[in-house]
């Protein structure tokens, strides 16, 4: 179990980041990036995976800039207010969060960052744009094929949902040929698929991109 701690950007805003430690020397740091739902039980237990797997883990509140503390469902009205934070996020503030949640975690050694949903976009940018960053993984990042001329500076993993309404997949398979170069995998599933508190949950689907994330990390992290 994690805990709650508090952040300073370089702007000087203070934001919100859930930390949970491993036990024992940490293997590296991971940005855990969390959904439009906020740092919510589900971004938290992911964080707790990931340092149970030995890896200093923190997911910062990126929507603090906007609102403090949100942690919301999934109920079709969590998922339209969640939506409306997405156009009040600008990318150099959004980097400048996960420059402090970076720097936080830095003691551990190389570090990574993992997102989902809108977290995954985050990923993605981060990877260009953030420097440090030894690894970046993205699940289902609705944003990523409109930033496709970013230039990642560190390795990228990739998950995407076969059936992602909200990802069409045609525009999946251009960035994939436009991005040769990330490590890419499309699973027999919709948006959301890792996320057991969702009805597009697929165990399956969760259980193999979990796999193949660690293992990534293992590689470049620690």
């Amino acid at each position: 179990m994690g805990k709650m701690i508090e952040l300073t950007a370089g702007d000087g805003h203070k934001l919100g980041a859930y930390r949970a430690e491993p036990k024992g020397k940490p293997r590296g740091g991971l940005i855990v990036v969390q959904e439009i739902f906020g740092v919510n039980s589900h971004i938290r237990s992911v964080a707790d995976g990931y340092a149970a797997d030995g890896y200093l883990a923190i997911a910062p509140a990126f929507f603090d800039r906007v609102e403090r503390g949100l942690d919301i469902g999934y109920t079709q009205a969590d998922i339209e207010r969640g939506r409306t934070f997405i156009p009040k996020m600008q990318w150099d503030k959004v980097i400048l969060d996960a420059a402090a949640a970076l720097a936080n975690v830095k003691s551990a050694g190389k570090s990574g960052i993992v997102g989902y949903c809108w977290g995954g976009t985050v990923s993605w940018m981060s990877a260009s744009r953030l420097a440090g960053l030894a690894a970046a993984v993205t699940y289902y990042g609705g944003g990523i094929t409109a930033n496709s001329g970013e230039k990642p500076k560190c390795p990228v993993m990739s998950h995407w949902g076969e059936t992602d309404q909200a990802i069409p997949i045609d525009g999946v398979k251009k960035f994939l040929g436009e991005h040769k170069e990330v490590t890419s995998f499309i699973y027999p599933a919709g948006h959301g698929f890792n996320c057991d508190q969702r009805g597009s949950y697929h165990a399956e689907s969760a259980k193999t991109a979990r796999t193949r994330s660690l293992e990534f990390l293992r590689k470049h992290v620690g």
